[in-house]
């Protein structure tokens, strides 16, 4: 017996795929071929001293296909039958991306509007607290979504610049933050150190679509900011599992791609209670001074050369409301009108469409122990143009958060679809983990769009302008591997903190000084091809089995090396020597791997992969010769600003140094600009 095809059918529907073998496909005319017999699950094709079977399952919502030879030896015509099976099911079969409906909440609710195109998801969201509501959010960030994809070159203008008369004035506040969820974080500590703060939130404040994970030593930086006291931070702890599982689908892959599962103890091991995190910032931003207008949404903003006025409504009345401050910040994630505004087609490159929900219970005892998490887990290969992962984090009181996502590349006809990740989601949990769906029990819906950028400096994609910058998901600050936008802000929490003080301070604030002050490190940059290896391109099929591969490939890699190896990995701490030792180790040990990354990348990928690398190199280099520099920045920067009105105030990431990058940023005193990053 030998396999001659294993090929993806993107349809759930599995039966229409066995008619059409039973009756519309021909086999080729071959010499000495019988008849098809039809078989449950597909055909039996007599060829020369043997028969080919052939046979379809499903799992994930989508459909595979199979064919063996039954058989000691090769058959005549064998791979001709097997290759013309293909393209006839690839041309009855195409790819197929399912447009969002349009509908009209004016005479239904949001459950009969979705429930002739999302059944199961209309099913539970009617079981979920504040499901109804909740659903209008999904499907109102999704019809966002879209509508940036599809018009990146033409997006709603909502910032202006104008000049000094057009809003003339002393400003109301130092900052005004846009989003409450990342932004009040950062928004609290700006607060507390004098700043007048505004923040506005367009949901009821601490209303959250998402939990969030992290581990002990990031979490640190916000203790070190003074925000979070050590008692704070062990308020807001809902869990700390003992171990995290990461383990990719290999039934189906070469034997030399099989991998044992990564253990990632300190990787967020964390459980954060965001609802309460966020509670506590916003009673500090408040103690501080600090303003809050919840329920309120940002319309537009008209920037000045000393002010930034924007106008918003407050939701529940209608009320139009004025506000003005010396700088804007945008954290309003990926669905920021102003970044899609401001960098259109180069807003983001990639995204992970993420749902999932929090749920207190329903699940059998040994269905799954409290004390471990699955950080990145897949159960079946590509399914429907996505290689779909699976996280689970433990929370408190037994409490579950399961997320389901893929890595995605943005495409007009294939923007991403938070909708029909949901349908899968209440369908499939039960492949993933053995439950019955209708048992559990709901406590929250969680869901958003990730977004990604794929950097090949710190300056191919804008970040900041004349008295704003950018945040969080709208300066597309990700993790490539764990894509997570709270904890790739709280490890830049300090530095960024930093430069925007000095900023302030010495009202640097035109959009050359700004947009110096970016989370960008080179490691991470380096790092986008990863994620890239992990998206199917839109129209275009591969073999089911390849990127649970790549990822069991290089994931049994970081599994042979030291905890500590995969830690700095997925922490976004790579250095150039771990990053160059393991891609060196998978390119001799894994060959393959390079004609798959080609295949996956393409040329044109690869080349600006390659800008990206050489710029790690060279950061690595400089930031080697230039190691003595953090030291004496600290020493220098208190005189230096007040003695030297042109001298350099230095201002590092110690986080940075240890790894061989160099992320400094040089900020000059009062008239002078800031130079270039070293």
């Amino acid at each position: 017996m030998k396999q001659l095809l294993y090929w993806e059918i993107p349809t759930p529907d599995t039966a229409a795929v066995r008619h059409w073998l039973h009756q519309d496909w021909q086999p080729p005319t071959l010499r000495n071929q019988g008849e098809a017999i039809a078989t449950p699950d597909g055909l039996r094709i007599p060829l020369g001293d043997g028969e080919l079977s052939v046979f379809v399952w499903s799992l994930q919502r989508t459909t595979y296909l199979k064919v063996f030879r039954w058989a000691d030896r090769p058959l005549a015509g064998e791979r001709q039958l097997a290759n013309q099976l293909k393209q006839d099911a690839i041309r009855q079969f195409p790819p197929h991306y399912p447009q969002l409906p349009e509908i009209d909440l004016s005479q239904q609710s949001i459950f009969d509007a979705l429930l002739p195109h999302y059944p199961e998801t209309v099913k539970h969201f009617q079981n979920i607290p504040n499901g109804e509501y909740d659903l209008n959010r999904v499907y109102w960030w999704e019809k966002r979504w879209r509508e940036g994809v599809l018009n990146p070159e033409t997006p709603k203008q909502v910032v202006s610049f104008t000049s000094e008369a057009a809003n003339s004035g002393d400003p109301d506040y130092d900052l005004i933050y846009l989003g409450g969820a990342l932004g009040v974080i950062h928004a609290a500590v700006m607060a507390r150190r004098g700043y007048r703060v505004l923040l506005i939130e367009r949901l009821p404040f601490g209303r959250m679509n998402r939990e969030w994970n992290i581990s002990r030593d990031e979490f640190q930086s916000l203790i070190n900011l003074g925000l979070f006291s050590p008692e704070d931070f062990e308020q807001v702890i809902a869990c700390e599992y003992i171990d995290g599982f990461n383990k990719f689908f290999d039934a189906n892959n070469p034997p030399r791609t099989h991998a044992k599962v990564l253990h990632t103890p300190k990787v967020l091991n964390i459980s954060v209670d965001a609802e309460q995190l966020l509670r506590i910032c916003g009673d500090k931003l408040r103690a501080a001074g600090g303003v809050i207008w919840d329920e309120t949404e940002f319309v537009s903003a008209d920037i000045g050369a000393t002010l930034a006025e924007i106008q918003a409504t407050h939701l529940p009345s209608g009320e139009s409301k004025q506000a003005r401050g010396r700088l804007l910040v945008d954290a309003m994630g990926s669905a920021s009108p102003i970044a899609w505004q401001l960098n259109g087609g180069r807003t983001f490159n990639s995204v992970c469409p993420t749902v999932g929900a929090a749920i207190s219970g329903g699940f059998d005892p040994q269905v799954w122990d409290h004390q471990f998490g699955d950080v990145l887990h897949s159960h079946g290969d590509i399914s429907r143009g996505r290689q779909l992962i699976w996280e689970l984090f433990p929370g408190r009181d037994g409490e579950v958060t399961i997320y389901l996502f893929h890595y995605h590349e943005i495409h007009p006809e294939n923007p991403g679809s938070l909708l029909e990740m949901y349908e899968d989601f209440f369908q499939i949990l039960p492949e993933y983990r053995r439950c019955d769906v209708d048992q559990l029990q709901w406590r929250k819906a969680t869901f958003g769009y990730i977004p990604g950028h794929f950097s090949q400096s710190s300056r191919d994609r804008q970040v900041a302008w004349n008295r704003l910058v950018a945040i969080g998901d709208s300066a597309c600050l990700q993790s490539p591997l764990i894509f997570t936008g709270f904890g790739s802000l709280v490890r830049n929490m300090e530095r960024l903190t930093q430069l925007l003080d000095t900023a302030l301070t010495h009202d640097l604030l035109d959009a050359t000084n700004l947009d110096r002050i970016r989370a960008y490190q080179s490691n991470v940059a380096v790092t986008w091809l990863f994620s890239k290896g992990m998206m199917v391109p839109t129209g275009k099929q591969i073999a089911p089995e390849k990127i649970n591969a790549m990822l069991n490939v290089f994931f049994g890699l970081l599994a042979d090396e030291p905890l500590e190896v995969a830690e700095t990995f997925i922490k976004d701490r790579t250095s150039w020597g771990l990053f160059n030792g393991l891609a060196l180790k998978a390119a001799v040990q894994h060959p393959e791997i390079l004609l798959w990354i080609w295949q996956l990348a393409g040329p044109w990928d690869l080349l600006r992969w390659t800008g990206s690398y050489l710029n790690f190199t060279k950061e690595a280099l400089v930031g080697w010769s230039l190691s003595w520099i953090p030291r004496f920045s600290r020493w220098a920067q208190p005189w230096a600003e007040k003695t030297l009105p042109l001298s350099l105030a230095v201002v590092t990431s110690d986080e940075l140094f240890p790894h061989g990058r160099l992320g400094t940023a040089l900020f000059a005193t009062i008239n002078s600009p800031i130079e270039e990053e070293t």
